[in-house]
């Protein structure tokens, strides 16, 4: 399964998922003083971007180590997204598995991992550069945009849901978790297929 540069960025953004994390953003940014929630959201989407830049080009190396095929990865990374899928289309308002403690600033976790670093967007990251090598350019540029985008979902996420309502982000929530449940029964499919087939 290969991948343009915008192909590449909507997955991304589909694995990131800015809209559907609001909930969270919200009342873990409310916590933080006003005049430190742009260092804060400008820290944390700086760590997640380096930890998923850090898979992306430690990926080969990673997978030669456990012994893992690039099959293997295609077929778990596709399990794991329809995972997130399936939580993205049936999640409830107020559904989260990440907290801070009242008045703790948060630091790398939960906003930069697993919020945006977390194993759907490392596993994705691995699968690029693993898969198409000699773009990784691409990959590392549809990467910082995605985490850009994130970024201003971060800071703007009390006007965006504002602006939208609940059940217009709750809506777009599900229309992208049905959007990346093809695109991980297609990952699968295509490590299926290569390993059965034997290799293109």
């Amino acid at each position: 399964m290969d991948h343009s540069f915008l192909s590449a960025l909507i997955l991304l953004l589909l694995v990131l998922d800015p809209l559907g994390s609001l909930p969270i953003f919200i009342p873990i940014m409310r916590a933080v003083p006003r005049e430190r929630r742009l260092k804060v959201a400008l820290r944390e989407v700086g760590l997640a971007f380096a930890v998923l830049l850090a898979f992306m080009f430690l990926g080969e190396g990673f997978l030669r180590l456990m012994h893992l095929s690039e099959r293997s990865l295609e077929v778990a990374g596709g399990v794991i997204l329809i995972i997130i899928a399936i939580r993205m289309i049936f999640s409830h308002a107020g559904d989260s598995a990440y907290g801070v403690e009242t008045g703790r600033e948060p630091f790398i976790f939960p906003l930069a991992v697993p919020l945006l670093a977390g194993p759907s967007a490392m596993a994705t990251v691995l699968l690029l550069a693993s898969r198409q090598p000699d773009r990784v350019a691409e990959w590392v540029g549809a990467l910082f945009t995605a985490m850009v985008i994130s970024f201003l979902a971060l800071i703007l996420a009390d006007r965006i849901r504002k602006l939208l309502g609940d059940s217009v982000v709750s809506a777009i929530e599900k229309l992208m978790g049905l959007v990346l449940t093809a695109i991980a029964v297609e990952m699968i499919l295509s490590g299926l297929k290569r390993y059965f087939i034997g290799g293109l």
